[in-house]
């Protein structure tokens, strides 16, 4: 009887000893498997989803009516620039000279802005006026004394006028939050342009 009591000890400890085994190995065969369903590149994925998710947001589609406000502010503001400079070394009139002076240092300035957010959103700017301001500025140039003098500030206020509406439009209706609020920060200085080359024209007649 005693043996017996011993013999099924021995067979218990012995199926303990088998179960143990069997759980260990199945551990470690389930921890093999998990590990080797994870990719070893896993980090570089992400951080490529990452660079591609920033280049993203970096070039992001801009609306329709900000592509045409920066398309136009850009080519407007460099005509505004060249016309300025050549009426402040050109004209005759001594108020016409400080007016181009004026408005060439004030556009100079929100071209460079311009340049910078087109930096930040990596957008094309033109390079160049397009055909009807180019003919514009041609015809300007080509006139000389009083009739250039007349001619500059008639450009001006006629000019100033479109570009505080179409200011005022993108400052409203634009999508971009920095040029909205590029275009909300440059309506006071074309308003002082206009008010001032209404008051020269005034004066010249």
């Amino acid at each position: 009887m005693k043996n017996s009591i011993l013999t099924l000890l021995a067979v218990a400890a012995l199926a303990s000893c088998n179960k143990k085994d069997s759980v260990s190995t199945n551990s470690s065969v389930d921890s093999t498997d998990l590990s080797s369903t994870v990719p070893t590149d896993t980090p570089q994925t992400l951080n490529d989803s990452a660079t591609v998710s920033n280049t993203v947001n970096d070039a992001k589609a801009l609306s329709d009516q900000d592509k045409t406000f920066v398309d136009a502010a850009a080519k407007g503001g460099m005509m505004e620039v060249m016309m300025g400079e050549f009426a402040a070394t050109n004209a005759t009139n001594a108020s016409v000279k400080s007016l181009g002076q004026k408005i060439a240092k004030d556009h100079k300035m929100a071209n460079e802005e311009l340049k910078k957010w087109a930096a930040t959103v990596n957008y094309s700017l033109p390079s160049s006026m397009d055909a009807a301001q180019q003919k514009m500025h041609d015809d300007l140039t080509a006139k000389k004394g009083a009739d250039f003098d007349k001619a500059y500030v008639d450009m001006m206020v006629n000019d100033h006028k479109k570009d505080i509406a179409a200011f005022k439009k993108q400052s409203a209706d634009g999508t971009d939050a920095n040029l909205k609020a590029f275009a909300t920060k440059t309506i006071p200085t074309l308003e002082n342009h206009l008010k001032e080359s209404e008051k020269v024209k005034a004066a010249m007649k």
